[in-house]
């Protein structure tokens, strides 16, 4: 066996072996960054070549102890699982990349080799996830990567981390748990925790009550751990109160490998086997994506501070990458793991911009950054710009998803052209919040004092993050031109699940 076939273990062994190393230095100078951002280096250039892999040979499969499954334990990375770990590893090095002086700011020295141990481990679990072709092992890797995020959302500068981490815990308990209880029901009744020999023997046992039962615990915990709209309360003030670097890594990804394993389960597990799912799927998904676009964006109009404007925002997001695989169709499931790593890029570039202006004024409240963009103009045109990429503007990855989404619903008559006018007003919602962002940029005079007293410091990030936050920004751009990376793999993955049906 050769180096490279070890790819899908190492990518989960190397952040897992370095987090005891980390804690166990002490919280001196740069060390224990330097040490984190090294390994996410490492680990996101194997990610860049397992996605070759996968371009040139298919789905990659890894047996542990060379046991061959369903008897061992199995991995399986195929071409959604290879494109979310390159979403996870890159958003994990660019966050550390860019983060040091935010990081030294918001939490100080003395804890930080537990903190970038926390997020090594938080690392290890949700690239666990993406490639873990066991159901159980998922639940473990969901409980490392969840246990680690709520160390590092509590790490915030303000006390007020405390009561989102225990909303963030309670939530996130509640949804392992949900999918335990389903997990466990579908052991029971299939004798198996590998996903695909689960798929094999369901169609024995598939109109049985425990199967449904447990698809309604799966399908129930997993949006609590996404966050899809009613169940989001928990995002917004984690990400408003964790530390900007940390925001940046899981406003990038978190929700999203919750959705990655609802997609996964749903259309390879359950909807192959079991009579009404898809109807099911359609007639709950459906309307609560719909909600969770025009209500999040709605209250992101309203929203005075940028972090929880920019959490509402990604309440909509995910409504739209629901609202594509709840449509069924190859176009449908294409559009939502396209957006899956559009918005990625996204949302890590606007945080990025985000902590930059923290950083600089004390404060992520719009009135305290009025007039900023004459002071900080290189960080204001960066959060333009990716603005424009949530709203969909052409050139754009945000209008590469849009275009998708909306080919995807027009292929559904009438409820398409119902769902074509949800996604208008929900961009146009969009519009608004991001200009109202600029108005009080541009068009306003800068305060006497911002709310941490900092009005005197206002002035452009340093090289280093600006550098960072600017590569993001262009990465918007580039995968609106060049979309041949999420575009080719969500079309693999999408033929893959759905047989090829058109």
């Amino acid at each position: 066996m050769s180096f490279t076939e070890h790819f899908p273990i190492l990518v989960v062994l190397v952040p897992m072996l370095v987090a005891p190393l980390l804690a166990a230095i002490p919280s001196r100078g740069q060390l224990p960054w330097l040490i984190a951002t090294i390994t996410s280096l490492l680990i996101f250039v194997v990610a860049m070549a397992m996605v070759a892999q996968v371009f040139a040979n298919g789905t990659l499969t890894y047996e542990l102890g060379g046991w061959p499954v369903p008897f061992g334990i199995g991995l399986a990375v195929s071409p959604m699982s290879a494109l979310m770990v390159l979403v996870i590893t890159g958003a994990s090095f660019m966050a550390l990349l860019w983060g040091p002086l935010s990081m030294n700011s918001e939490v100080g020295q003395e804890h930080q080799s537990l903190l970038y141990a926390s997020w090594l481990l938080a690392l290890c679990g949700l690239v666990g996830i993406a490639v873990s072709g066991d159901a159980f092992n998922i639940f473990v890797f969901m409980e490392i990567s969840s246990l680690a995020s709520y160390v590092m959302v509590s790490a915030g500068p303000n006390r007020q981390a405390l009561t989102a981490t225990f909303k963030y815990l309670i939530t996130g308990t509640v949804g392992a748990t949900f999918y335990l209880i389903g997990v466990g029901y579908l052991y029971m009744m299939t004798g198996t925790l590998n996903l695909a020999d689960m798929a094999t023997r369901l169609a024995d046992v598939s109109s049985t009550a425990p199967v449904l039962i447990a698809s309604g615990f799966i399908l129930m915990g997993l949006a609590l751990k996404a966050a899809l709209f009613p169940m989001h309360a928990w995002m917004p003030n984690a990400y408003r109160f964790a530390p900007t670097p940390v925001a940046v890594f899981f406003a990038a990804c978190s929700t999203k490998v919750a959705l990655y394993v609802l997609i996964r389960f749903d259309f390879l597990v359950l909807m192959p086997n079991l009579p009404g799912h898809a109807d099911m799927l359609v007639s709950v998904l459906m309307p609560l994506s719909v909600a969770a676009m025009l209500v999040g964006s709605a209250v992101a109009i309203f929203e005075r501070d940028l972090k929880r404007m920019l959490g509402y925002s990604s309440v909509a997001q995910i409504g739209y990458i629901v609202l594509a695989f709840s449509l069924l169709s190859p176009a449908g499931l294409t559009a939502a793991i396209v957006h899956l790593f559009n918005h990625g890029l996204i949302k890590g570039a606007l945080f990025m911009a985000v902590g930059t202006l923290v950083l600089r004024t004390g404060s992520s409240r719009l009135d305290d950054l009025a007039g900023i963009g004459k002071t900080m103009p290189l960080t204001t045109l960066a959060f333009c710009l990716a603005g424009v990429s949530l709203i969909g503007v052409p050139l754009t990855a945000g209008f590469i998803s849009k275009w998708y989404l909306i080919t995807a619903v027009l292929e559904h008559g009438v409820l398409g052209w119902m769902l074509l006018v949800a996604i208008l007003v929900s961009s146009l919602m969009a519009v608004v919040y991001v200009w109202k962002v600029v108005e009080v940029a541009y068009f306003r005079n800068a305060p006497a004092e911002t709310a941490d007293g900092k009005a005197g410091q206002r002035s452009e990030a340093p090289l280093g993050m600006l550098i960072v936050l600017w590569l993001v920004v262009a990465a918007n751009f580039w995968f609106g031109l060049d979309t041949r990376l999420p575009l080719g793999l969500a079309s693999m993955e999408a033929t893959q699940l759905l047989g090829g049906q058109r």
